[in-house]
């Protein structure tokens, strides 16, 4: 009984190391079969047939996840032709495949090189120190951290600059706004009080009109209580005794103006004996 049991435990080992083998090995062809399609695409590329190569990149990708070459290299054919959101998308699947550093490396600085063509310099930022945690030693990165860092204040810096222009347009626009509300508010309160000052105006002429109409009633009372003055006959005045008549005054007038020539004679005949001559200096 033991023994038959010791032969069955001996079975299943062996069935599940060989079942193990086999899978290594599959696993291993497949590896083999993807990195022959990788080739196969990186010929195809290097004759400029890039959508032959892309689908040969295609297979080995689909036929081996291990291959972090595979994704690598049809990244780099799609940033070669501009499309870097595919390129991106490769490049990271790159890295996550990849179990070297080497390979890590190589995927994360090519992502930051998409950022860069993105404009987007906080992301390449951070793809460029990846790639330098997995390869310290690499210029090139580097020397892309700088620039991009440097790109990224410039960038910021810019952005600043713009909120502040806009914050300065928007606070200039609401005291534009005050100000006209204001101006408005100004308006319509001297508008109401010429409004008031024409009504007492107004009112005034009223009153003025009640006057003149009382006065003008008081008026036809008055000529209501003489109803006869105006057909008596005018008085002639008399001269109060001691008032001279008209015909005196004129006679007084008449003698004073005679006297005050026979004066005036008397002078300007004095003016024309007396008179001097004044001689004109020769300088």
């Amino acid at each position: 009984m033991k023994k038959f049991t010791y032969l069955l435990l001996l079975f299943f080992m062996s069935a599940f190391v060989f079942a193990q083998e086999e899978e290594l090995q599959e696993k291993e062809q497949n590896l083999n079969n993807s990195i022959n399609h990788t080739w196969d695409g990186n010929k195809k590329l290097s004759e400029n047939n890039f959508i032959e190569a892309e689908v040969d990149y295609r297979k080995a990708i689909a036929k081996s996840p291990d291959n972090a070459a595979a994704p690598y290299n049809l990244g780099n054919a799609y940033y070669n032709n501009a499309t870097f959101s595919e390129a991106f998308g490769r490049f990271k699947e790159a890295g996550e495949t990849a179990t070297s550093k080497k390979d890590k490396h190589k995927a994360y600085h090519n992502m930051g090189n998409v950022f860069m063509k993105r404009k987007d310099y906080a992301k390449a930022v951070e793809a460029y120190k990846e790639a330098l945690r997995n390869n310290p030693k690499d210029e090139e990165t580097r020397y892309n951290l700088a620039l991009a860092k440097e790109l990224l204040k410039k960038d910021e810096d810019n952005k600043d600059k713009n909120d502040d222009n806009k914050d300065k347009k928007d606070q200039d626009k609401k005291d534009q706004d005050e100000n006209k509300e204001g101006d408005n508010k100004d308006k319509k309160d001297q508008d109401k009080k010429d409004e008031g000052d024409e009504g007492d105006k107004g009112d005034k002429g009223d009153e003025q009109k009640d006057e003149n109409k009382e006065g003008d009633g008081d008026k036809k009372e008055e000529q209501k209580k003489k109803p006869e003055q105006g057909d008596q006959p005018k008085e002639q005045k008399q001269p109060r005794p001691n008032q001279l008549s008209k015909q005196q005054i004129e006679n007084l007038l008449r003698a004073m103006q005679n006297a005050e020539k026979k004066v005036q004679d008397k002078i300007d005949a004095k003016k024309v004996k007396g008179a001097k001559i004044k001689n004109e200096k020769d300088w």
